[in-house]
């Protein structure tokens, strides 16, 4: 408690407006996860005088607490910045600093969670509040198309290199813009620009940075992230006829989208309207992909499809499919294999495996090695984090510490080979003592309607179909 009341944070500032009396600041708290965190408080708060925001906290991200947000990220009403601590402390600085009211701002969380947070934050007096799009979208002087998930690991990022890719046919310049990463030095992260791997190398990227950026570079995609997403936004205005915002954690868009595509997952069809803030992405879509149809059962997408309806009757519908390659089947045939799969997908994703090892069984690995008796320490926590994983490594790598424990974890397993599913070339990153055969999964058009004549129209100014106008009109 009393490093909370000595905080960098005075706890009784008043604020006198040009033209009024002197009036108490309302104290903010922003929940977040190092991304939609920042942003609401860039284009929200930090500007206005009425508010003070006394801390954000941390959560899903090893690391993030303890850091302070810039002040030169912060504004001139924060000239000593805004600490970041553990989301464990959120009632401890309520109560310490008299907040008024907390803002959720992260995401791929159930709504029991949410509540959950709600209920936390009632409890000691706050308001609890969601900040909408409206509050938060950034506008775009040229056209931008929004793919976002109802979940992590749906399949998302495929579906957005592949609209890149028909855009780029098309003679359009395009520049990718990541929903943000910041595990660094903020204030050196306002901006980046990623252009090639010896961008990623000079920028010390995380693994689950690199698992995002590396694939779009692959296509030929510039990506922009970072912190300050005005700033972002400008920059790639500059180069773009088209913006690509590509969404992560199920987040819904920080750029107002004039296209927006939602991608739920046919293997978890049951999780469209049970994830904040997957299910508002499903209500507020144009466009509505059911993904992985060639790796559901019939019964499931059935499943998935109402689901869909359930929360928006109106928008087309395109099933998907999302078809696994190994650089070198041969070699997994009859092997021992550690599978290492995305890592987030797996983790607060939920799955218990994913493209990795359903590659690996299709190649006839002799045995899918269960890495927990190999785990480095990190590992073995989050295996006692996350007991939905089966036997499969998550491709932890928040730092270098992780990366030096998944290799770790990696060469001390009894396998023959490796199938890396996870994006990242771990082998220029880890020096790894076994071989690896990667596996990569890439989004395939099936049946009608298709997304191809949705985007070509797009990209013509054609009229929107009468289906997709409900959910731009509510964009607002």
């Amino acid at each position: 408690m009393d490093s909370l009341r000595s905080g960098p944070i005075a706890s009784d500032k008043m604020q006198h407006p040009p033209n009024g009396p002197a009036v108490r600041r309302r104290r903010v708290v922003i929940m977040g996860a190092a991304g939609r965190d920042f942003h609401n408080f860039n284009v929200v708060y930090r500007d206005d005088p009425t508010i003070e925001v006394v801390a954000i906290t941390a959560a899903q991200i090893p690391g993030i607490g303890g850091r302070i947000y810039p002040p030169v990220l912060a504004g001139s009403l924060y000239p000593r910045g805004i600490p970041i601590v553990e989301e464990t402390q959120l009632e401890a600085l309520c109560r310490a600093k008299a907040v008024d009211q907390v803002v959720f701002a992260y995401s791929d969380v159930s709504h029991q969670h949410v509540m959950h947070a709600a209920s936390r934050a009632l409890a000691v007096a706050a308001d609890f509040i969601l900040l909408g799009p409206k509050r938060t979208f950034l506008h775009s002087s040229v056209p931008v198309i929004a793919v976002c998930a109802t979940r992590t690991g749906c399949g998302k990022s495929s579906i957005a290199r592949w609209v890149t890719r028909r855009l780029r046919d098309r003679g359009k310049r395009i520049i990718v813009i990541r929903h943000p990463m910041p595990y660094g030095n903020l204030a050196k992260e306002r901006v980046q620009r990623f252009a090639s791997r010896a961008d990623l190398d000079a920028a010390q990227c995380t693994a689950e940075e690199r698992e995002e950026y590396e694939p779009h570079i692959a296509a030929g995609d510039v990506v922009l992230a970072g912190v300050d997403y005005a700033e972002i936004l400008q920059a790639a205005e500059l180069e773009a006829d088209i913006i690509v915002w590509d969404g992560g954690n199920n987040d819904f868009s920080f750029i107002k989208p004039d296209l927006q595509i939602a991608v739920a997952d046919a293997l978890r069809p049951r999780q469209i309207a049970t994830h904040h803030p997957g299910e508002t992405v499903a209500r507020m879509a144009d466009v509505l992909v059911v993904n992985k149809v060639d790796a559901a059962s019939a019964g499931d997408v059935e499943i998935a499809l109402a689901e869909l309806r359930a929360v928006n009757p109106a928008a087309p519908i395109v099933l998907a499919a999302s078809p696994i390659r190994l650089d070198d089947a041969p070699a997994v045939r009859g092997r021992r294999v550690l599978v290492i799969e995305d890592g987030p997908t797996i983790t607060h994703g939920g799955m218990a495996y994913g493209a990795g090892y359903v590659a690996a069984l299709a190649a006839g690995a002799a045995e899918i090695v269960d890495p927990r008796p190999s785990a480095a320490a990190d590992f073995a926590k989050a295996f006692e984090k996350y007991p939905h994983i089966g036997r499969v490594l998550p491709a932890l790598g928040y730092g270098a510490a992780q990366l030096q424990a998944l290799a770790q974890t990696i060469n001390s397993a009894d396998a023959d080979v490796v199938v890396s599913a996870t994006p990242v070339d771990l082998a220029r990153l880890l020096d790894i003592n076994k071989p690896i055969v990667r596996a990569s999964y890439e989004f395939a058009e099936t049946g009608e309607p298709t997304l191809s004549a949705i985007v070509d129209g797009f990209v013509e100014k054609k009229p929107m179909p009468a289906e997709l106008s409900p959910a731009a009109a509510d964009r607002g």
